[in-house]
């Protein structure tokens, strides 16, 4: 039995059992190659601070590694790259997601999170993941970047076609990846031509006046942008939206004081980040790491949704709790290779949920049996269907749990059974295009 059995379907059960038995296990990937396990808290803090674990994929040992395979016109990005590459490259791209830069975009992003609840109407059910945690990230990002509304839309699709492919269409990754090349070139061309105030316009100015950047880490770069921008935000709004409506006390300790919600963005992050692997890994030179040796080449993947639920560094973990120290966790990574968008995630995920809970007093699940992507390295939600209202005494909600007498008046909630889907990614690679936020 392979020590990771159970991590795609329940990996919070399996995580204890991990840390309890071995600092580190050897473990066979989805694609069938070995790799190295870390999942104790102190030992993840030291691997991902570590620069013998390198992130270029040319240090992995031949026939060991498959990964996702992208064309160099967009493999050449953070996630693949160590110093001094990576500062080169990072230091470009992170002036955009300073914390001052942030700040400017806030007013911007309610505006956007407004305009999104002002079309679910006044109450309704929806699936807030489609409608509210999805489209709010792709119009800040591509707002961010300068890509026209128009174009929008097709990003879109090709990007589910990346995540989410489709067995009857084993095409369409391929036909996507070169559709969205055409995209880039063209957005190019039509940004050197009328260059805006927008980041992909200084970083093409930087790759033609300064010359710091390739055209293959300008495209790289844009293209990660893109998918770690907004992919794994959507999955940080709706992981915590779901823990709020499970959780009917934390939610009314947030609805009472709304300044709690940074702090409780944190604990979201800790509790049920969108990340479970920072990116894999190959050492340099043979490794020790708590006391097992790694070889130089072989493939290592570090938990971050394990170290961040060690009872080690938080007590009683699986509790979710929005007042307490999650100072120290991992979620978005550490070091060098710490989340370059950081900044603007925490900003987008607390802006949603300002706005959410503003708007509506009354938010429920419509469904308690939620399902989650299929994948080991991602952790998000497939749907997230719930019930909304602006009147405070309308009836259900989550806010109706806590209260006896109005959930007994409450009605009844629809239990559809969740349907199965199939493994949308190759294995928990953070060059394939569902790039982590711990990992730039």
């Amino acid at each position: 039995m392979d020590p990771a059995d159970g991590l795609l379907d329940h990996p919070h059960d399996v995580y204890p059992r991990l840390r309890e038995s071995a600092p580190v296990h050897r473990i066979t990937g989805p694609d069938g190659t070995p790799a190295w396990l870390v999942t104790r808290y102190d030992d993840v803090r030291a691997a991902l601070a570590d620069p013998r674990l390198s992130l270029d994929k040319k240090h992995a040992t031949p026939g060991t590694y498959q990964g996702f395979r992208l064309p160099p016109a967009l493999d050449a990005n953070l996630l693949n790259m160590d110093p001094p590459d990576h500062t080169r490259v990072r230091r470009l791209v992170g002036r955009a997601f300073t914390p001052r830069r942030v700040q400017q975009l806030r007013a911007p992003m309610r505006e956007s999170a407004d305009r999104l609840l002002d079309a679910l109407g006044p109450h309704g059910t929806t699936d807030l993941v489609a409608s509210y945690a999805t489209p709010l990230p792709i119009t800040v990002i591509c707002d961010l970047l300068g890509i026209p509304e128009h174009h929008r839309h097709d990003f879109r699709a090709w990007t589910d076609a990346l995540l989410l492919p489709d067995p009857a269409r084993p095409e369409a990754g391929k036909q996507a990846i070169v559709a969205m090349l055409g995209f880039f070139a063209q957005l190019f061309a039509d940004k050197r031509a009328h260059p805006a105030d927008d980041l992909l316009s200084d970083l093409i100015a930087v790759r033609d006046e300064d010359d710091r950047l390739s055209e293959d880490e300008l495209t790289s770069l844009a293209f990660l942008i893109l998918f770690a921008g907004y992919e794994n935000t959507v999955q940080l709004i709706g992981n915590a939206v779901s823990l709020l409506l499970e959780h009917p006390d934390q939610l009314a300790a947030l609805r009472a004081d709304p300044a709690r919600i940074p702090s409780a963005v944190e604990e979201f992050l800790r509790h049920e980040g969108p990340a479970a692997f920072a990116i894999r890994r190959f050492p340099v030179e043979d490794v020790t790491i708590a006391g097992v040796t790694v070889p130089a080449g072989e493939t290592v993947w570090v938990s971050l949704a394990s170290a961040n639920r060690d009872p080690g560094r938080f007590p009683d973990p699986d509790r979710l709790d929005i007042g307490r120290d999650t100072s120290g966790h991992l979620a978005l990574g550490l070091g060098i290779h710490y989340c370059v968008g950081a900044p603007l995630a925490r900003a987008e995920t607390e802006i949603a949920l300002a706005a959410l809970l503003e708007r509506f007093p009354r938010l429920a699940l419509a469904d308690h049996e939620l399902r989650w992507r299929p994948s080991l390295r991602a952790r998000g939600l497939a749907a997230l269907p719930v019930t909304y209202s602006t009147d405070p005494e309308a009836h259900a909600g989550a806010d109706t749990e806590a209260d006896p007498e109005a959930h007994a008046k409450a009605d009844t909630k629809a239990h559809a059974k969740a349907v199965p889907e199939s493994d949308p990614e190759v294995e928990p690679d953070d060059s394939s295009p569902t790039p982590s936020p711990a990992g730039s």
